[in-house]
């Protein structure tokens, strides 16, 4: 590669012989063509779907794409799943619920031929759909809400960016201005809070309050920025060229500089170490906003000096009277004197005091007044009385209301200079850099940005850039995460690497017509959804065939639709539907589930930072749960929650025994089968009937007969050994508990968990 070697920059000793200048040309021809001919930097082809053999097998473009890479492996296709497992499949997918009992009829009663297709709009337009995409987008930015380290303090006002997010899925926001806001919401044209809190995106990461190097600390923080928006926005690893040139990729480290540059202009508000948000608003609410409260501030002020030149003359006519005296030296009434130091400071007039003699006199302002109080006039109290009233109502008032989001700001136009540095070391500065982006992603150098009237332009600029419909990455990125949620895996499987070390896409060509028909229908998430639902790549069953299992063991070329365990989220939420105890509240501060305490005696600082919600709001939807970085909820952490600390491609899926002893075992569970219970019990006189709306609330379905009657001896069996084990006083419940321990087992049966 014909790119500078940062390195060759310095004699041994490590000095400076020759900085380059921070203008220096960059662009796509300092590459060999080895390296530009990498697939993820190529233009999107817009490629016409291959003719295939079954064409009448083909329902759009995907499958036409997917027939013919099975037709060229010699591997026939799965059948269509059934109605019931497709209906499952759907609400898993869409809005990470089960269809209930009246929804599962009315699907099943729909014989037109769009009954899918009706099927799926519905759901794209429920509000749930956007709290189910909404956390796998949260998944890939790293979401949380405290900033991990020892203290793990919590991120005020955070939830406002998780409430932004499933709005943004909800309202089927153009991805291309998704992208935008969150890059740059606060230098959009016409910013008001909305865009100006999807800006939280950038300050999500982790967040250290006791540094041992601030300015490390401080590189750390943009370090995690630019780490974060490659990874989600392009699939690039761009941040391994912190300390030097990338050792796989086509990345310098004055590549990672430059990215940088875009972020430096950037300031955390805080106070000392504490963590702080801010108010967002459109520029003349938040002018409105900050008018009224200096106006306030300066009213209280001006009451105090009243208030203080009151109480001065007061004072004065008391000293004078012989009845403001020091504390005596031996003896005499304590209770009517103050130290002598005070005592002067009180006399000098309020306008005329020093620093020192100001805290003097605040040490001891309540004895100060008490005594006044007891030698005041009645015109002298009513003059207290009305300031005091006054400032109480002034403090009172309410600026207009503005919410405060957790975002970092700008402070004008004011443009930091960007180094590269030796070794990643921000105190070893080497050469300038300006803002820009990698250079084998762009012909020439961008000019300098635009400032806006709050803001440098820098991000505003790179949102651009990343967004243009003829950008290599951004459209493949987001459609490769969109397949990977509906097929279980992505076309490039590695969803946070299109680099040379990252994994080949399985279908290079659907993967490009999916980017250019994203672009082409504006962006829109929701019509890539309706394309793959409505494939029969995506209806098929996920029974194969023997050839289809050893030509395509790990179903890459999608020869049969690929069953997949739901997520710990969708599984608990799942879970309170059956129950009948969902809530289904929308928005706002998160909630805190109950843990136990030896969970939270684990932590570093024991049982701080988690709070505790009435049983109402513990059972809303599970993107509503409390994110802390330390401390995942246990049932999430169990079932594999992702890693918060930095951006997640996919979840792992592990199987381990904590898992069926927290599903079999734990307090979660076991009150939600005794809440399944009840509700069976008030829904139906007879076993029969409970037993078949168990399964249709659990699993979609009716029970087989002999399903029927094998859950029918276990509850006889059940509530005879619960009688008998009570002894002489058996008790009145027992056949509701023999209910509860069905519907916990209902509840931990692999077709409960998994989709098929």
């Amino acid at each position: 590669m014909n790119r500078p070697n940062a390195w060759g920059l310095f004699i041994v000793a490590g000095l400076l012989l020759a900085p380059a200048h921070a203008d220096e040309p960059y662009g796509r021809f300092q590459f060999d063509p080895s390296e530009l001919e990498h697939w993820a930097f190529q233009p999107v082809r817009r490629v016409e779907p291959p003719a295939a053999n079954d064409a009448a097998w083909v329902q759009n473009p995907i499958d036409a794409f997917v027939l013919a890479e099975l037709e060229s492996a010699g591997i026939g296709t799965a059948p269509p799943a059934d109605r019931r497992t497709l209906l499952r499949r759907a609400y898993f997918d869409l809005i990470g619920l089960p269809p209930t009992p009246e929804e599962q009829q009315r699907f099943l009663n729909d014989a037109s031929p769009r009954a899918f297709a009706r099927l799926v709009d519905e759901l794209l337009a429920r509000p749930e759909y956007g709290e189910r995409w909404g956390r796998h987008w949260l998944d890939v930015v790293r979401y949380a809400e405290s900033n991990g380290y020892e203290r793990d303090g919590a991120k005020p006002s955070v939830w406002r960016y998780r409430d932004w997010v499933i709005q943004a899925f909800n309202d089927d926001m153009p991805y291309d201005e998704f992208v935008r806001q969150q890059l740059a919401g606060d230098e959009l044209e016409g910013s008001n809070a909305a865009m100006q809190i999807a800006t939280t995106f950038l300050r999500l990461g982790p967040w250290d309050d006791e540094p041992a190097d601030p300015v490390i600390d401080r590189y750390d923080q943009l370090d995690d920025i630019v780490g974060a928006t490659s990874a989600v926005f392009m699939a690039q690893t761009v941040k391994c060229a912190r300390c030097h040139d990338h050792k796989f990729e086509p990345f310098s480290q004055r590549d990672y500089s430059r990215l940088v540059a875009v972020f430096e202009p950037l300031r955390r508000p805080q106070d000392g170490r504490t963590d702080l948000d801010r108010v967002v608003g459109t520029a003349a609410e938040v002018a409105a906003y900050q008018a009224a409260v200096k106006s306030r501030e300066e009213r209280v002020a001006q009451l105090r000096v009243e208030r203080d030149q009151c109480e001065f003359e007061i004072g004065r006519r008391l000293a004078a009277a012989g009845q403001l005296t020091s504390a005596p030296t031996g003896g005499g009434d304590a209770a009517n004197s103050l130290p002598e130091q005070a005592l002067s400071a009180f006399q000098i007039p309020p306008g005329e005091r020093s620093e020192q003699q100001r805290k003097l006199i605040g040490e001891h302002r309540s004895k100060l007044r008490s005594m006044l109080r007891q030698h005041v006039t009645e015109q002298e109290k009513e003059k207290l009385e009305q300031l005091k009233r006054q400032m109480e109502a002034v403090e009172a008032e309410s600026p207009p209301r503005l919410a405060k989001a957790y975002v970092w700001y700008e402070e004008g136009q004011q443009q930091p200079v960007t180094h590269v540095f030796r070794r990643g070391d921000p105190h070893v500065p080497l050469e300038e850099v300006s803002s820009g982006v990698p250079a084998i992603l762009t012909d020439a150098p961008m000019p300098p940005a635009t400032p806006t009237t709050v803001s440098t332009g820098r991000r505003r600029q790179l949102a651009d850039w990343l967004t243009q419909p003829q950008h290599p990455l951004t459209a493949r990125v987001m459609v490769n995460r969109v397949w990977q949620h509906h097929f279980g895996d992505g076309l490039v499987s590695s969803e946070n690497d299109f680099g040379v070390m990252g994994d080949s896409p399985s279908h290079p060509e659907l993967l490009d017509w999916l980017a250019s028909e994203f672009v082409a229908r504006g962006w829109s998430v929701k019509h890539l959804h309706r394309l793959m639902m409505l494939s029969n790549a995506y209806q098929m069953s996920s029974t194969g065939g023997s050839d289809a299992l050893e030509k395509d063991p790990h179903g890459r070329l999608h020869s049969r639709f690929t069953p997949r365990r739901l997520e710990a989220e969708a599984i608990r939420d799942a879970v309170l539907s059956a129950s009948g105890t969902l809530n289904h509240e929308r928005g706002g501060p998160s909630v805190f589930p109950e843990i136990s305490p030896a969970v939270l005696a684990s932590q570093s600082r024991p049982g701080s930072g988690w709070s505790k919600s009435d049983a109402v709001q513990v059972a809303r939807r599970s993107v509503y749960v409390f994110v802390k970085r330390t401390l995942p909820l246990p049932e999430f952490e169990v079932l594999d929650f992702p890693d918060t600390n930095g951006p997640c491609e996919q979840r792992q899926v592990s199987t381990v025994a904590p898992q069926a002893l927290t599903l079999l075992n734990g307090a979660f569970m076991n009150e939600q089968a005794r809440q399944f219970a009840r509700r069976l019990l008030q829904a139906s006189a007879d076993s029969a009937g409970r037993i078949d709306l168990a399964y249709r609330l659990a699993l979609a379905r009716p029970a087989t007969e002999a399903e029927r009657a094998e859950v029918l001896a276990f509850l006889t069996k059940q509530a005879e050994q619960i009688r008998a084990e009570a002894g002489a006083a058996p008790p009145t419940d027992a056949a509701e508990q023999a209910l509860a321990a069905f519907c916990l087992v209902l509840l931990n049966t692999n077709e409960f968990v998994y989709l098929r």
